[in-house]
Parts: structure tokens; sequence; C-alpha cells
């Protein structure tokens, strides 16, 4: 299996293939070498991010909506369609399919920015400590360094809330944006489940069963994630067999840089 890092890095280096039509970007992406039955949604996160840097160079993603309607597979690359909905000075605008030999795998409508002046104002909670390297964490999939104060793997009962702090290598600062989309993935369905004794995040499959079905997310400021960054995270219910979360992506100083909310299927056996 391929490095982790290099891995990830290899499939945001979106190949451009040619246009099937006016109006429509097309691209290739290749897929990370897992142990995994399908296509992680992180990666189709940043490879979303990746089409739109590639289409709209003069703006940067404010926000992206994406839905995953089934499973990708994983020994097939996933093709990108990218339908300019919008192209002005200020914004632009595009939707997005992800798609494979079965169809489509998921979707994106994706909005864009021109870089403006303007108030610089936030209003979020205070930013702690980061946290000392004896909290060092590994979390699967996350090829970077992590510390938290709180163990998900830990299936004691807890409040559904966590928070994260990750560091990557160093890399070119544009990948930044697709890199922390990538990261906001792995942990919000772990945080809705910290409330229920006996199951942990890793259990998908064994004593719960999961998978995503729409993330959002915002883009507030320019970040770089070879800084340190804090991604605080609270999930609010837990109902019907589905998990709605939320987070903040904070630097060190306590600027906001980006935001995102998920929703996720979630089945527990019913007792």
């Amino acid at each position: 299996m391929p490095e982790l890092w290099t891995d990830l890095l290899a499939c945001l280096d979106l190949s451009v293939l040619p246009s099937s039509e006016d109006g429509v970007d097309e691209y290739e992406g290749r897929n990370q070498a897992l142990a995994y039955h399908r296509v992680f949604g992180g990666q189709l996160l940043a490879q979303f991010v990746r089409a739109a840097a590639l289409s709209f160079p003069d703006k940067s993603v404010k926000s992206l909506h994406v839905l995953f309607p089934r499973e990708g597979r994983t020994d097939e690359p996933v093709r990108y369609r990218l339908h300019r909905t919008h192209s002005g000075r200020s914004f632009a605008a595009a939707t997005v399919l992800a798609e494979q030999s079965k169809g489509v795998i998921a979707t994106a409508s994706i909005s864009l920015h021109a870089p403006e002046d303007g108030p610089d104002l936030q209003h979020v909670a205070p930013v702690p400590d980061l946290p000392s390297a004896e909290y060092k964490r590994d979390i699967d999939l996350l090829p970077w360094e992590v510390r938290s104060l709180v163990d998900l793997d830990d299936p004691t009962s807890a409040p559904p809330e966590f928070e994260l702090w990750m560091r990557t290598p160093e890399v070119n600062p544009s990948l930044s944006p697709a890199l922390a989309a990538y990261a906001t993935d792995l942990t919000l369905i772990g945080t809705a489940l910290r409330p229920v004794e006996g199951v942990d995040h890793r259990g998908n499959g064994t004593t719960f069963l999961s998978a995503v079905t729409s993330h959002t997310l915002w883009f507030h400021r320019p970040f770089t994630t070879t800084t340190w960054l804090l991604l605080r995270q609270h999930s609010p219910t837990l109902a019907h067999a589905r998990t709605y979360g939320r987070g903040d992506i904070l630097t060190p100083t306590g600027t906001l840089v980006a935001s995102y909310a998920q929703e996720a299927m979630v089945r527990l056996p019913v007792s």
C-alpha cells in the first residue's frame, strides 16, 4: 500500500479530460489505496474542491454542498463533470457530478467568490491551548499530526462534543481547502455516537452501520493546513437512524476560517 500522505496528494492531482460539451469541464481522479470497501467520502470532498479550483482559478471556493447517493468503487477512477452555471466578476457557481460506470456516486453544488475587501468581524468562543505532545492521536485516514484531549476510541458515554487539533506536512497552500475538506468527513459520526454507551467511532460494520448522506462546507477566510488548526465539533441530534453534526475550523489565535455540517445514516441495534 502506498504511503498514505503521498497517496492522498496524488489523488488531488486531477487529470484534465477533453470536454464533451460547452460549459462543462471534465476531470478524472484516482482513488486512495485503502483497505476499505468503498471510496472514502473525504476523498470525494477534496476532489470536488480541486475540480472547482481548476475551473475557476481566479476565485476561491466559498461553499459546497455534497450528496452521496451511492457507494463508489475503489477499483475504478472517478470522473468529474463540472457544469458552469454562473461565472461573473465576483461570484461563480457550478454543479459537479462524480461518476463511475454504474452512474453518479456523488453530486456537489459549489459557489465561488473572488477576493474582496470588507469588514472583518466574528463572534466565536475562545480557542483553548494546543494540547501537549502526550495527547497525540492516531486517527485512521488522517496522514498527519493530530492531537486531542478526547479519545474517540473510548466507548464510555460522554457528551456529543469533540475537539481535534491537526497540522499537515509542508504542502502547496492551494491544497489547504481540499485537505481541510478531507479531514471534516472523519469524526462527526463518532462525535454523534459519544453519548451511546459501549459504542465508539471504529465500530462501523460491527456495533453499528453508517454512511454519510450529505456534507456541507463553508470557507470564510484564507488559511493553511501546515500550521495548527482546531476542528471544534458538536452533534445536537441523533434520531430516526440519522445523525446531524456540525463544526468550525479555527486557528490557534481564534480566527474562524471554515465551518461544516454533515448528515449521516447511522443504524444501531434496537434494544
